[in-house]
């Protein structure tokens, strides 16, 4: 029996707030101006592949191409064009030719990130110092990861151990975040070398500090007592090696491969002085004009006394900074007060915060001692809170304050609160983020099949589609809530998020956007069906459009249905993205957030256009009533 949510739809909408502007037609998109953005990290070295030069000479089944496509439905299979900026590996020659990847540079601590697409079936490797393998594979249909899936940490070896019982170790990732072969992957991964002293003798294990997938952490502080299976014996250890890339298990692409190299540098900190000063302003001021309640010296640079603690005050500390190397650093404040840092007696930084933003500068140093002051004024004592970080050449990000780690504190999907679907779909009404804008009237629909989706009631758009665990409340339900968002658990693919309906004068008319004063958009609520499966209607004039998901058992897609009422020169779209190209099948890849749009079921034809260089997949609906269906799989 169906279960009708109209009127309590309504009444949500017309009660919520009003941050989402109503939606109006307007024949011109109408572009927002863009914040100049600072620099959040410090630049990458990136690994040019207009040719092999990049790499140590290798074997024939590496080479250079402009793109790839692979059939995902035929295991182990590419195709590619001329090109560059893409190296892929063919493993078309006999098994002993198809050779590993080595780079010509050594490195120790390393910071790496690439974009790489695995075939159905394949399987490959990144061995960090060509001892430490991080495992590429095509895992999409797996429920339960282990070591040898995509993001794994390869298990070690011992021949000389009882059949069955010769790996060990190995380290499977928390959540399975791969896509569908053929489709563009992201991984970033965070090592630490092995360390060793003056004789040679090791003294620390080397250790994954972070993995991730897809922009999900996968692996973190994972430590290895030795090389992984393929990566030789203990005895092979050293400071520094080769990142090797793995080339005869299967057919594996890669681009956009770039890398920072770290030391152990620091920068250190002496002659340290602690300032309270009497001041209970909003601002900081010329601290030269300001009484000093005390100020004595200090072993180390924390302002946890004061923000563990209810109160006004402002401190500060002064002392020298010795910089190891020439060349520019970023610091970087997170602050619920006010920061300001000094160096060489000038203002290099300012940051009025909360607790979920950074403020970012970047400051050419020589090397060598300069003073320094930085000054925090906890203005507010129900928001305290102040962490200063700091990034340089071969220096990776890390805390001046003492006892602080980079990520401390932040998100973890995976953990907190966390509502999961059982038997049957949830509906969770919250805010939802998408490309960095908070939507106010949204829903998220969680499925017990472990495909989820965000969607957009006040303008009828998809937001977001997942798989995995579903929906982390904590942000909207402990203790007061902070920022009300309903976070996916796992990683998520984002959606266009526009209007998905619009009349166009022509086929080159830019997609309009939603402007505030807009009376066409009538939102008509939905319902459910009898396993609880909410249809989402609304109205664009005379026209009514309903839109209906659903999810096939044992694969990781949405099924998209669509019905369209007395229709008029009305267009749809799919997608958006950097590029997107047709495939075999009626079939399309979307190469920004990398996913695949199936329209194999479906009688209308989908058009490619490029708008202001962005590439978008639409469909002409016919006048009158219409249906349109497809799949979004990932």
């Amino acid at each position: 029996m169906k279960q009708y949510m109209l009127l309590c739809s309504l009444i949500l909408l017309v009660c919520s707030c009003k941050e989402d502007p109503e939606v109006i037609f307007t024949q011109a998109a109408v572009k927002k101006e863009e914040k100049k953005k600072s620099l959040s990290y410090l630049p990458f070295t990136q690994i040019e592949l207009n040719d092999l030069g990049g790499f140590k000479p290798t074997g024939e089944n590496w080479i250079i191409v402009g793109d790839v496509i692979s059939d995902r439905k035929t295991k182990r299979t590419v195709t590619f064009s001329e090109g560059t900026g893409i190296i892929l590996n063919k493993n078309d020659q006999e098994k002993e030719k198809n050779k590993n990847l080595y780079t010509p540079f050594e490195h120790g601590d390393i910071e790496l990130e690439l974009d790489v697409m695995v075939p159905v079936g394949s399987n490959s490797g990144l061995y960090f110092q060509g001892r430490y393998e991080v495992q590429i594979y095509d895992s999409w249909k797996v429920k339960k990861p282990k070591y040898v899936d995509m993001g794994g940490i390869y298990q070690r070896w011992d021949k000389e151990a009882p059949k069955g019982k010769e790996g060990y170790e190995g380290t499977s990732p928390r959540v399975n975040a791969a896509k569908a072969p053929g489709l563009w992957q992201h991984l970033k991964v965070i090592f630490h070398a092995a360390k060793f002293n003056k004789a040679g003798k090791k003294t620390k294990n080397a250790w994954f500090e972070e993995v991730w997938l897809n922009g999900v952490l996968v692996q973190e502080n994972v430590e290895l007592t030795g090389p992984t299976r393929g990566g030789g014996t203990n005895a092979d250890e050293k400071p520094r090696g080769p990142l090797m890339i793995q080339g005869d298990h299967g057919p594996v692409a890669f681009k956009n491969i770039k890398y920072k190299l770290y030391e152990d540098n620091k920068l250190k900190i002496s002659n340290l002085v602690r300032t309270e000063y009497k001041h209970s302003g909003k601002t900081i001021g010329n601290l030269d004009t300001i009484a000093k309640v005390s100020e004595e010296k200090a072993k180390v640079l924390s302002f946890s006394d004061v923000t563990s603690k209810r109160e006004r005050k402002m401190v500060a500390f002064s002392g020298t900074l010795s910089v190891p190397k020439s060349g520019d650093y970023l610091f970087a404040s997170q602050t619920t007060g006010i920061a300001e840092l000094y160096l060489n007696k000038k203002k290099a930084f300012r940051f009025k915060g909360s607790r979920d933003e950074f403020g970012f500068n970047t400051v050419t140093l020589e090397k060598g001692n300069i003073p320094f002051t930085v000054v925090y004024n906890q203005h507010a004592p129900w928001a305290r809170g102040c962490n200063l970080f700091v990034e340089g050449p071969e220096m990776k990000a890390y805390s001046l304050f003492e006892g602080v780690k980079k990520g401390a504190g932040e998100f973890d999907p995976l953990k907190g609160i966390i509502v999961e679907p059982k038997d049957k779909p949830v509906m969770q009404r919250s805010f939802v983020n998408h490309k960095d804008q908070k939507h106010t009237h949204a829903i998220s629909v969680g499925t017990p099949q472990g495909v989820h989706y965000s969607y957009n009631l006040a303008t009828g758009s998809l937001l977001k589609v997942w798989r995995g665990s579903f929906l982390n409340t904590t942000h909207m339900w402990l203790s007061r809530g902070f920022k009300q968002l309903g976070e996916p658990v796992g990683f998520a693919i984002a959606m266009h998020g526009d209007l998905e309906f619009a009349p166009l004068e022509t086929e080159n008319t830019p997609w309009p956007i939603p402007l505030p004063e807009n009376k066409g958009f009538k939102q008509l609520g939905y319902e459910l069906d009898a396993s609880r499966m909410p249809t989402f209607s609304y109205q664009l004039g005379k026209t009514v459009i309903t839109n209906t998901f659903t999810v096939p058992e044992g694969s990781r897609q949405l099924n998209k249905s669509i019905t369209v009422s007395k229709g008029k020169n009305l267009w749809h779209k799919i997608a958006d993205g950097e590029n997107i190209k047709e495939l075999p099948d009626n079939i399309y890849v979307v190469n920004n957030e990398s996913y695949y749009v199936d329209l194999s079921g479906n009688e209308l034809k989908a058009t490619i256009r490029n708008i202001d260089g962005k590439d978008e997949l639409l469909i002409k609906v016919p006048d009158g009533d219409s249906k349109i269906n497809y799949s979004i799989i990932w």
